[in-house]
């Protein structure tokens, strides 16, 4: 850091401004890119042969002197907009230190209070040379973001304060994560108050909540509306707390009940996710709010039937058989899908006339040891694509050797597709009916009893 010219945010914002639109191949003096493996070589590149520093790890800025750190995050166009590539990884958590902080002398705050936030359109096949810097602006997270941070931080500081680092996950938080970091997924740390090994964590910004700042931020698109319309609520309560004490008024009533309530008139696979935002004041879907995309909270309908059973297993989306085959765990789709998402359960239960009642809503996210259990289905799901699925015709249905609910306490692969001729290329060249990961009904079960 020492000789760097660049000790004031004026200075600093100017020189990032200056690298819009230069192919970064002209702004690489250290060849660095010619190693399309690595992943932070942009931003290494921007560090040593733009600001012309060496990168460091440590617990503080990049530009200690203004107090601001340099992030380079990526984004694809999508046809829905603008969509974070992945989460900003800020810096590595030192479970030893950090948890006799508080959130404003944490490493956190020192290193990210106030970043430099360069972003560039990542493009499928095209070379990083080619990539450009398009925005360049000083970032500093608004109060009410900033609240559910500071709440996100004791989250994970209580695991380890309580010796618990080794069940930490993303989905324990909503806007700031600890995600697995290391050069192999058997990094690991050790934590204060357990013997218990740590995987190695950094703070981050979940890929949900980038998306959130480079479209309100860097690109100028107006906010989604808001759930809390004042800030200063999350003062007295968090996030969750808010929601549950908001919809404890509606337990009890029927979906028809409440759409009489609302005036609601559809019957749209979407109905829930409708009325749920009906009760908290929003017009719209909930899934669209301001908070539910920051924060990647999936809702998720399940009905408890009068004898207590739940019939309904819970899918995820459908992968692809010549992509899965291609993907490492860590990196995996269906990883980064439910490791980070907080999912909202919309329990209804089935009462005497039959009709379903809104019962409870539950924040729940997977445990570090369920997750191990998904690893293993995923993994042997991988395999048996590449060893060649089993297909067999038994009374007029196909089916196959991939793994079954009886199989894994928690998760089992099976069709989700429209008709059985709804399908995608196995390596061997043969069609088989789209296929996706499943929570077993009864895992969710489970998970409901515990609730």
């Amino acid at each position: 850091m020492e000789g760097t010219p660049y000790v004031t945010k004026e200075a600093i914002l100017k020189r990032a401004q200056e690298a819009i639109g230069i192919p970064l191949r002209d702004i690489d003096a250290t060849g660095r890119l010619a190693n399309g493996k690595d992943k932070g070589s942009i931003g290494t590149v921007l560090e040593e042969s733009w600001f012309c520093y060496e990168p460091n790890g440590e617990a503080r800025a990049d530009f200690p002197e203004a107090g601001v750190e340099l992030k380079v995050t990526p984004y694809l166009r999508t046809a829905s907009g603008i969509r974070a590539k992945e989460r900003l990884v800020c810096n590595i958590i030192n479970y030893m230190t950090e948890y006799e902080k508080t959130f404003k002398t944490s490493d956190f705050w020192h290193k990210c209070e106030t970043m430099l936030i360069m972003s560039y359109e990542h493009k499928q096949g095209v070379p990083k040379g080619d990539f450009t810097i398009d925005k360049a602006v000083l970032f500093s997270f608004p109060l009410e973001d900033l609240i559910i941070i500071e709440q996100d931080w004791e989250k994970i500081m209580s695991k380890v304060r309580a010796g618990q680092a080794h069940l930490i996950t993303e989905g324990d938080t909503l806007y700031l994560a600890a995600c697995t970091k290391g050069a192999t997924a058997a990094s690991v740390r050790k934590q204060p108050f357990s013997d218990i090994p740590a995987k190695q964590r950094a703070y981050s910004l979940k890929s949900s909540y980038m998306t959130r700042i480079l479209n309100q931020y860097i690109f100028g698109k107006d906010e989604d509306e808001h759930i809390i319309k004042d800030w200063r609520v999350l003062q007295k309560n968090g996030f969750e707390d808010y929601i549950v004490d908001q919809l404890k008024p509606y337990y009890g009533m029927t979906q028809a009940e409440l759409k009489s309530r609302f005036g609601v008139d559809t019957t749209a696979k979407s109905l829930n996710y409708i009325l749920l935002a009906r009760m908290l004041g929003i017009n719209g879907d909930i899934r669209n709010t301001q908070e539910f995309q920051n924060a990647n909270i999936i809702p998720k309908t399940i009905r408890i039937q009068k004898n207590g059973s739940i019939k309904e297993s819970m899918s995820f989306p459908t992968f692809k058989f010549m992509e899965i085959i291609q993907e490492e765990w860590e990196d995996s789709a269906l990883r980064e899908y439910i490791e980070p998402a907080k999912f909202l359960f919309i329990i209804f239960k089935e009462r005497e006339d039959g009709q379903y009642a809104f019962e409870r809503i539950k924040f729940w996210n997977i445990p570090a040891e369920d997750l191990e259990e998904v690893k293993c289905v995923w993994e042997r799901t991988v395999q048996t694509i590449k060893d060649g699925v089993r297909l067999e015709r038994v009374n007029n249905e196909v089916r196959n050797n991939l793994p079954k609910s009886t199989e894994n306490r928690v998760a089992h692969v099976r069709p989700h597709a429209r008709n059985a001729s709804d399908t995608y290329p196995l390596p061997d060249g043969r069609e088989m009916t789209k296929q996706c990961f499943w929570f077993n009904s009864s895992y969710v079960k489970e998970i409901i009893k515990e609730l």
